[in-house]
């Protein structure tokens, strides 16, 4: 088997041995984590980067201020510097900024409407194409009227969650 090694500090490592408790321990939790991840098809990103260089840039925040960084990446579930980069790419950018399972979800409910939305053509399609009379093409199309409806109001709900991250990383607090 291959072997990975890496840096944490210390208090990243106390809290996933926290976390890594209830799922065998941390060798095991770990596999399993890459395992999800290495199963996940991730999207490609749309503007992938032209080459460039990245910069370091180096905060000095005082106890009060990393303390407060701290516990809203750890509730985001984020390190400090992922968090720290969201927030400046979220306002450089005006874009969502997901973690990783938000990215999963998105993408699991993209696969379902796409999926819905092949079904509810298949069915107009069948509409069109069948000799129906009257009460049973009624019944029909009002099912295909609520499939759309259903549809519409799943986009919407979308809609809201890329709004509702995009606030979460905009200046107005």
């Amino acid at each position: 088997m291959d072997r990975l090694t890496l840096r944490l500090s210390p208090d990243l490592a106390r809290r996933f041995d926290a976390a890594a408790a209830g799922h065998g321990g941390r060798s095991r939790f770990l596999r399993s984590l890459m395992e999800g991840v290495a199963q996940a098809h991730l999207p490609v990103p749309e503007n992938p980067p032209t080459g460039g260089k990245s910069s370091k840039l180096t905060l000095r925040l005082g106890e009060l201020d990393v303390a407060l960084l701290e516990t809203e990446a750890a509730s985001a579930g984020l390190s400090r510097t992922q968090w720290s980069v969201a927030l400046i790419r979220g306002r450089l950018h005006n874009r969502p900024q997901f973690t990783r399972p938000e990215a999963l979800a998105f993408i699991e409910v993209q696969r379902e409407l796409r999926r819905i939305g092949v079904n509810v053509n298949q069915i107009a399609r069948a509409l069109n194409t069948a000799v129906m009379e009257g009460t049973v093409l009624d019944l029909e199309t009002a099912q295909l009227a609520a499939f759309s409806d259903e549809v519409r109001a799943h986009i919407a709900g979308l809609h809201d969650a890329f709004n509702g991250n995009l606030a979460y990383w905009s200046a107005e607090l």
